[in-house]
């Protein structure tokens, strides 16, 4: 780390702002030992002050924020996927010494926090639990990809107050609810987090799971104390989504496979310059035109329009960034427009997606 002089040559401490570039810095370098000696310096001499109060600033204000930027970053095809998995590695680092660091004795009650199974982002998950261990919680952290069978054992084995469940994508959001509503038959509480779940933890509720936004809202909803479930039979999901009984969801989930094929090949035809893709391209493409296809069976399961758009213009940005044209999505929307015309929900998602990719936005040309 380093600080700063003033014109009298005495030493000034750095602002977090100072923190977070020089944290950037060593992400990007590869360097662990600066970026913990850095986060060291922030709880401990930094601006942060000492005991667990700055250790809770510089997982939020410090950490987390830098990690925000390695997603951003990697977005915009400014580092590769390696300098972001090394990042996020260096940034797990940096969340243990902060943790190792300041350990308050519990205070309150044990929670368990798992991310769902097949949610392998796990840092906005540890850092939640991090910030509830230090404000007086017992906490179980079990980390990414927790099959929902696991958590249930690990329930009756550890019998917490509450299941705090993370996701970030919302692919995995059927998984979520299985275990939502597995968790809840035992009679546990459950909290939602995550970006998966919606900008207001819409799919949250529809779930009938707590939504906190945050690590402090979660420590707030906690500290209220959560309404405990009457342990009951399984909950069929069409109980919270009575729309799943028109057999959309299903019936485009089981074809999954056939859909992603037929629209590669569509693909192809409509779109001269696939013709001439090496291997690993048409590999990529195929891995892009799955996810189309994944999205658009979350959407039909949540009833969604919006999670289906948000990712099709989440994805022409990342291709417009990589040099290819987000038109070139629109075969593949046609194509399964035309697979799924009997599907009145799929379609209407199908349309809309493309309205946002030829309706041009403010400032664009028409």
């Amino acid at each position: 780390m380093t600080t700063g002089e003033t014109s009298a040559g005495t030493s000034v401490l750095p602002t977090f702002s100072d923190l977070r570039e020089q944290l950037w810095g060593a992400l990007i370098d590869c360097d662990d030992t600066h970026a913990v000696a850095l986060v060291r310096f922030a709880a401990g001499e930094g601006t942060a002050g000492h005991g667990p109060m700055a250790a809770e600033r510089v997982l939020l204000e410090l950490i987390a924020p830098v990690q925000q930027r390695v997603g951003v970053e990697w977005a915009a095809n400014r580092i590769t996927i390696a300098q972001e998995h090394a990042a996020t590695a260096i940034n797990e680092r940096c969340v243990s010494a902060i943790a190792d660091a300041a350990a308050p004795t519990p205070t309150r009650g044990r929670l368990a926090v798992a991310c769902v199974d097949g949610e392998w982002h796990a840092l906005p998950a540890r850092l939640v639990a991090e910030v509830l261990r230090l404000r007086g919680w017992s906490v179980d952290y079990l980390g990414a990809q927790v099959p929902t069978e696991h958590l249930i054992a690990h329930i009756h084995q550890r019998t917490p107050d509450a299941v705090l469940l993370s996701s970030s994508i919302p692919s995995h959001l059927p998984t979520a609810h299985t275990a939502i509503s597995s968790c809840q038959t035992t009679g546990t509480p459950v909290m939602a987090g995550g970006a998966a779940f919606g900008p207001d933890g819409r799919y949250a509720r529809r779930m009938q799971a707590v939504w906190a936004p945050d690590a402090l809202s979660a420590h707030a909803l906690l500290a209220e104390g959560l309404q405990r479930p009457a342990p009951d039979a399984a909950r069929l999901p069409d109980l919270d989504l009575p729309h799943l009984s028109d057999q959309e969801y299903t019936l485009v989930r089981q074809t999954k496979r056939r859909l992603v094929k037929q629209t590669l090949a569509d693909v192809e035809e409509a779109y001269p310059p696939m013709r001439s893709y090496t291997e690993p391209q048409r590999e990529r493409t195929a891995e892009d035109i799955d996810h189309i296809v994944t999205y658009l069976v979350t959407a039909l399961y949540v009833d969604d329009t919006e999670l289906f758009t948000t990712f099709v213009a989440w994805t022409a940005g990342i291709l417009q960034a990589r040099g290819v044209p987000a038109r070139s999505l629109l075969p593949a929307l046609d194509s399964l427009l035309h697979q799924l015309n009997d599907f009145p929900r799929a379609t209407g998602i199908l349309t809309a997606a493309r309205t946002t990719l030829t309706v041009p936005g403010p400032g664009q040309p028409a």
